[in-house]
């Protein structure tokens, strides 16, 4: 018996030995000291006694015993030496009683290396066990901050430390973390012997599922694809999933695992797709066409948001332009992730095909609706999101604050304008900065004095006195107000000798927006676009070219500003003028766009910096309110997103 599987053993050593030489690829197991040849190390841990995992370790600590092993750590002797002999008698062991005696390894960078018990480990990889008892010293490297490998396996370190798990890598930064905040409640608190024993036991669910549906192999870690896994479906309602009841969920997340196993990539559609394969306006007519369903889902009372009314106006323009074609149904007042989850279920009981989520707030709701239910199409108004599961759709705003600057810049005799802002979240510095640009197009001399509303001890009216006493004559404000709110204080206005005057009005077409995504849907376009790019999250930013976004003038507008403001309107309406073009510099005086360059898309959306004539700052989150913190850390700019 014993005979028989070193045979088989040392096949698969000699197999792995002829392709690792066929590809240039070390041959032999990886030797630790040489690995660690000019690597400063720190200090050693000793780790005790713990069970690791097998496919974890991968190589042996010296190099004695390393040219006996292919890198697979099976076999290359023969069987009628000495060390075939040992093998096979360790196989007997196995079979009769199992190998129980504890190897010795070293862990250096979350991987192990072998100091005694190679020919256990071999015995054991050769039978597919999964770990091994080992008595362990972790060599830590010196951290260094310009190295991510070692960056990386600090955050290990500090997540082993509060979970002694060892199983677990990920290919990006962020994810231990991100797996703590997923899985307790505090994640700084050290886990007890029950949470270690569910979370291990989930996880091999989740292998046992994840290996009986996969067709091939992704270059994605196993805890990559767990992660996932527990963001888009939680923690608490898998962690005492059966492997079979995961593999039924698993199944419709296959693209999601690759994209995010291709690096989690966003194709950011900036024009409306004029191709399809069934035109809107041909549906509409179709006589025997039924009422497509459409659905918003809105997190508060639109007559209480200014950003809801703004998306409830959207609808109401399809209730009135296609009211014969489209059905429209809007939920609302949805306080918790569950309500939404289930307001979105009854609605796709109802018939309904798509699906408007109108906060990045119900972003995890809309995954885990998409998940259960592919054939409906689900779009979230959000920014920089990387999920193939749903679509995200936003506005380009920042154009027409482009010109509500210049319209403020040529205005403005002293040239001090304000900026009142809400959220410091993708895209909004962006607007920021390209209303200070336009302003300064117009008026050199021109500097934006930047509040935001959502500061912890900032209100609206502290801000706007800030305003005053810095001399500033004109303010940038939200772009709608409350239906039940009478207000002036919104778009750009006027707050010269305390009196407000209104002078434009930036806006989101939300109408004509809804109505090319349901055309995109409806025609077959948004399908071939899927398609078109496999394993890439849509995000549909339209503006200007696209009509969907505008800026409303008041007759307070002088006649010669309001003609400059079309000239540079039309531009860029046919993508002539780009705002964030030529030589850019950050309040630092950095450089962040060369003469005759042009920031790209992506670019634009991730900004985390301040041009050059901007008085204020980014806020961080400790300083911001309460109900301001779980938007900002679900799409707050991040230091990592330097341009």
């Amino acid at each position: 018996m014993a005979y028989a599987d070193y045979e088989k053993a040392q096949k698969a050593g000699l197999k792995a030995f002829k392709n690792a030489v066929s590809k240039g690829e070390n041959e032999y197991l990886p030797v630790l000291d040489e690995i660690l040849e000019g690597v400063d190390i720190q200090s050693e841990v000793n780790l005790g006694l713990v069970q690791i995992p097998l496919d974890q370790i991968v190589g042996t600590s010296n190099v004695g015993r390393t040219y006996a092993f292919a890198n697979n750590f099976m076999p290359l002797f023969d069987y009628k030496t000495e060390f075939g002999s040992k093998w096979s008698s360790l196989c007997d062991s196995h079979i009769e009683e199992g190998i129980r005696e504890p190897i010795k390894a070293y862990e250096y960078m979350n991987k192990f290396y072998v100091v005694e018990g190679n020919k256990r480990v071999s015995v054991l990889k050769y039978f597919e066990a999964v770990t091994v008892p080992a008595n362990v010293t972790r060599k830590v490297p010196k951290y260094d901050e310009n190295n991510p490998e070692i960056r990386m396996y600090y955050e290990f370190m500090d997540f082993y430390k509060l979970t002694e798990i060892n199983y677990l890598s990920f290919s990006q930064e962020g994810c231990f973390k991100r797996l703590l905040e997923l899985t307790c409640e505090n994640p700084e608190e050290k886990w007890t012997g029950d949470q270690i024993k569910d979370f291990g036991s989930a996880h091999h669910n989740f292998l046992t599922a994840m290996k009986s549906t996969q067709t091939k192999k992704l270059p994605l870690t196993s805890g990559d694809a767990f992660l996932i896994f527990i963001d888009i479906y939680g923690y608490e309602e898998i962690k005492n999933l059966t492997a079979n009841e995961m593999k039924e969920k698993m199944e419709p997340l296959w693209e999601e695992f690759l994209m995010k196993s291709k690096g989690g990539e966003i194709e950011l559609r900036m024009e409306p797709t004029k191709t399809g394969r069934k035109k809107l306006m041909d549906y509409f007519f179709s006589p025997s066409s039924k009422k497509v369903k459409v659905a918003f889902v809105f997190d508060k009372d639109p007559d209480e948001s200014e950003w809801l009314y703004a998306h409830e106006l959207g609808r109401l323009y399809l209730e009135e332009h296609c009211q014969d074609k489209i059905k429209t149904i809007k939920v609302h007042n949805l306080n918790s992730e569950e309500d939404v989850i289930t307001a979105m279920n009854d609605l796709v009981l109802m018939g309904v095909k798509i699906i408007f989520t109108t906060s990045s707030r119900q972003l995890s709701a809309s995954l885990k609706v998409a998940a259960g239910n592919p054939d409906v199409e689900i779009f979230n108004c959000s920014l920089n999101t990387s999920h193939r599961l749903i679509n995200t759709y936003y506005a380009r705003l920042y154009e027409v604050k482009f010109l509500a600057g210049m319209m403020a810049g040529a205005m403005s005799e002293n040239g001090k304008i304000g900026y009142l802002a809400d959220y410091p979240i993708i895209g909004t510095i962006a607007n920021i900065n390209a209303f200070a640009l336009g302003a300064q197009m117009v008026n050199p001399r021109a500097k934006v004095y930047l509040e935001w509303t959502t500061v912890k001890g900032v209100s609206r009216d502290m801000a706007i006195n800030h305003f005053k006493e810095n001399g500033v004559e004109y303010v940038s404000d939200q772009i709608m107000i409350k239906p039940n709110e009478a207000s002036k204080q919104f778009g750009l206005y006027s707050i010269k000798d305390d009196e407000l005057v209104n002078i434009a009005m930036p806006v989101c077409l939300w109408g004509p927006f809804y109505a090319k995504l349901i055309e995109s849907v409806v025609s077959g376009a948004l399908k071939q676009e899927e398609e078109d790019n496999e394993a890439k999250a849509l995000n549909y930013w339209w503006g200007l070219s696209a009509g969907v976004v505008d800026l409303i003038y008041s007759r307070k507008l002088p006649e010669g500003i309001k003609r400059l403001v079309n000239t540079i309107k039309n531009l860029m309406e046919n993508n002539e003028f780009f705002p964030f073009k030529d030589l850019l510099f950050a309040q630092d005086g950095t450089i962040k766009n060369e003469d005759g360059e042009k920031l790209n898309p992506e670019e634009i959306m991730k900004m985390n910096w301040l041009v050059a004539n901007i008085e204020g700052d980014i806020p961080e989150i400790e300083e911001l309110k309460d109900e301001a913190k779980a938007i900002v850390e679900l799409k707050g700019v991040t230091e990592d997103e330097e341009q």
